[in-house]
């Protein structure tokens, strides 16, 4: 039986129906049953009526956990989304559009709140603009991503005890996108702080944690995106004095192929294990 004092969860954009989809599936089952996490933030979720069942949902069947998904983006005569999965019971769930809609490409924030054992955890993913040169379209929508999780908060009548913020941010870590989360940066006059679960956790330099890497050919099929970059993570609410949100373990996960050389997705994943009660002291 897992520890309920803590939260463990992963994010993982899944490719789509990008083949070999079903054994890519079954990889990504086999190895997170392998890390047994809480709640799971997907993006890049396909479903086609009467050609692809829901990716998560098929996910989800297979790992005993419940689902809820977010359309963001007609794709292939189906939609491509946002889902979460969790162990835990999902007591309210929303999504919003982001800013920046285009013809082809419309971003959403999902998020839920899950009833674990210890209290209510806030849980969102989001999936921002890819380009390269998309850095002034992924500001706005990481600081409208930021502004509805700090409303839905008050809403609520006691707060949540931590928020995680999770997806494929299409973003390096010194980008300003990426500063605002970690307080570094303002955008539209507005400051925020989420911790970087990675950094509180990784081997300093040498742990570049890059979830879009050269080690995975899937990756040459996007060759004109530069290779060998974090754009994948968890952030986590502020810790408080008594050491509740405090990460005890965030990695690259999903990263190992099987003996055919197949991969979970183009992306790795990211594991992290935060604290839902307070330490001893």
């Amino acid at each position: 039986m897992q520890d309920s004092s803590r939260l463990r969860a992963v994010t993982l954009n899944l490719w789509g129906e990008q083949g070999p989809l079903e054994q890519r599936l079954r990889l990504c089952i086999e190895q997170l049953r392998e890390l047994s996490p809480d709640v799971i933030a997907l993006q890049e979720v396909r479903e086609i009526p009467s050609k692809l069942p829901n990716t998560a949902q098929q996910l989800g069947d297979a790992l005993e956990m419940s689902h809820v998904f977010a359309p963001a983006t007609e794709w292939g005569g189906g939609t491509e989304g946002l889902a979460i999965l969790s162990r835990h019971p999902i007591v309210y769930q929303e999504h919003c559009e982001l800013p920046q809609v285009r013809p082809d490409e419309r971003r959403v924030l999902l998020f839920c709140e899950l009833q674990t054992p210890r209290g209510v955890v806030l849980c969102a993913t989001t999936h921002l603009h890819y380009r390269m040169s998309d850095g002034i379209a992924r500001e706005e929508q990481i600081e409208t991503v930021d502004r509805l999780l700090k409303a839905h908060v008050p809403k609520r009548p006691t707060s949540p005890l931590l928020t995680l913020l999770m997806g494929d941010f299409n973003a390096t870590p010194d980008s300003d996108e990426v500063r605002f989360l970690r307080g570094l940066h303002s955008l539209a006059g507005r400051r925020t702080y989420y911790q970087d679960a990675f950094l509180c956790k990784s081997d300093g330099p040498a742990d570049h944690g890059f979830t879009w890497s050269r080690r995975n050919p899937y990756t040459q099929r996007l060759r004109f995106l530069q290779n060998d970059r974090r754009l994948d993570y968890v952030f986590v609410s502020p810790p408080s004095r008594d050491g509740q949100g405090t990460v005890h373990d965030c990695r690259v996960v999903l990263d190992r192929p099987d003996n055919d050389g197949v991969f979970p997705s183009d992306h790795f994943g990211v594991y992290a294990e935060v604290q839902l009660t307070p330490l001893a002291r």
